[in-house]
């Protein structure tokens, strides 16, 4: 990769993120990314606040070494438990010039605009529901639209999504129960956030799911690359140094052949990617 290679990073513990990057490639086709999936140390969702912290710093820094000026965590739990860290107490001293950013804050304000009544639903890895980032960022952003949010970990999705038993009897079955269990403990629910970058994958079986089809839900995805694009047109100092190539790269701590299997679950065409050690 040469010096003036400059792209977009995207950040995932595992293959979630690339529901994320396949809407930065769909959204902003010029521009070029580069993905890295720590596939070896996955999952994050049941590490420490340390662990997750030490990991996705190693990986910000890696994506920083091969030319990212900015790097979008596009992972739940590395957002929830190790985002605020980077930003406030590792880029003023490594990376001044350099930002990185999450998914959490865009879903927020886009499930805060689209609830009519104020229940809101999370379902998210056991990371993310025990940082209580989306309770605590609801209520600090929401101008108290927000009266009641309600978390439901949903330790197997991860799981079911990259062992490819999507749509089998055995998916199905926890994540009825999952839904089931979130809407006991609220039935006035009326948006509901997909708090996993794997969980769009699963969408048709959690609509089967749903109590109520009039649920809005909250796929990330597609929100998250709004908010960049709105985040370039804002900061365009930051826009300016990103390469704009319309290319894709992708790295990967895992078997290489591994992942480009399963990658192409995410992207629906063939990858090329790289091993690397963090």
């Amino acid at each position: 990769m040469s010096a003036d290679y400059h792209p977009i990073g995207v950040f995932d513990s595992g293959y979630g993120g690339l529901t994320v990057l396949k809407e930065f490639v769909s959204q902003l086709p010029d521009y070029d990314f580069l993905y890295l999936g720590d596939n070896a140390r996955t999952p994050y969702g049941t590490r420490s606040f340390d662990v997750v912290y030490e990991y996705t710093l190693q990986a910000v820094k890696e994506l920083f070494a091969r030319g990212c000026h900015l790097v979008i965590l596009a992972c739940n739990t590395a957002s929830a438990k190790a985002l605020r860290s980077i930003q406030q107490r590792d880029l003023p001293v490594i990376a001044p010039d350099k930002r990185v950013l999450g998914v959490i804050r865009p879903s927020i304000e886009y499930a805060s605009k689209k609830t009519k009544n104020g229940h809101i639903g999370l379902l998210a890895t056991l990371g993310t529901v025990a940082s209580n980032s989306y309770p605590i960022e609801l209520e600090k952003w929401s101008g108290g639209r927000v009266a009641r949010t309600t978390q439901q970990a949903c330790p197997m999705w991860v799981p079911i999504v990259e062992n490819n038993e999507i749509g089998t009897v055995g998916a199905d079955y926890f994540i009825q129960k999952d839904i089931e269990r979130l809407f006991k403990n609220d039935r006035d629910i009326d948006t509901l956030i997909l708090g996993c970058t794997h969980y769009p994958l699963l969408i048709d079986s959690i609509r089967q799911y749903l109590p109520n089809p009039e649920v809005e839900i909250v796929e990330q995805g597609k929100i998250v690359a709004s908010s960049l694009i709105d985040y370039l047109s804002r900061h365009p100092e930051i826009d300016s140094v990103c390469t704009k190539q319309g290319t894709v790269n992708y790295l990967t701590t895992e078997q290489v052949e591994l992942f480009e299997l399963r990658a192409r679950q995410f992207m629906d065409q063939h990858v090329n990617a790289q091993k690397i050690h963090l």
